[in-house]
């Protein structure tokens, strides 16, 4: 099951279409979406799970928890709506395709992509893009 959950003023607008998008970028990699949440905050929630959970003091975009076993598709996504607004306007992208691209990039870390070196953040920029085209495409 995927669930949406609104910290801040934020809701999507069509959270099945979400979910099915989703759902069918976990079965396009063959895996299956087991309970997903995804939660959409502000800078200074996600800063606090930053500090608390990782260590770290900086601000940024999501943070994501595996608790996948196996080919099930499980965890937590917390994704900061200001930082999103910012970086769409740095990267001149849209904040529907930051939204995007950053849902699928949690997902995508769940699935086993990384991104800590330029190879893999490669890598994983065409897979955002690419799992962004399908977000058009009927089943």
């Amino acid at each position: 099951m995927i669930e949406y959950h609104y910290e801040t003023n934020f809701e999507l607008n069509n959270e099945t279409k979400f979910t099915d998008w989703i759902s069918r970028i976990i079965r396009q990699e063959n895996k299956s979406p087991q309970d997903i949440a995804y939660v959409f905050c502000d800078d200074a929630y996600l800063l606090e799970i930053n500090q608390r959970y990782l260590q770290h003091d900086t601000f940024t975009d999501i943070i994501s928890f595996d608790y996948g076993e196996g080919d099930a598709i499980s965890g937590d996504i917390f994704i900061s709506i200001e930082r999103l607004r910012e970086n769409a306007v740095l990267y001149k992208d849209g904040f529907d395709r930051e939204l995007k691209r950053v849902m699928a990039h949690g997902i995508l870390h769940f699935l086993g992509y990384k991104d800590k070196k330029e190879k893999d953040a490669a890598l994983m920029r065409a897979k955002e893009n690419e799992m962004i085209q399908l977000f058009h495409v009927e089943q």
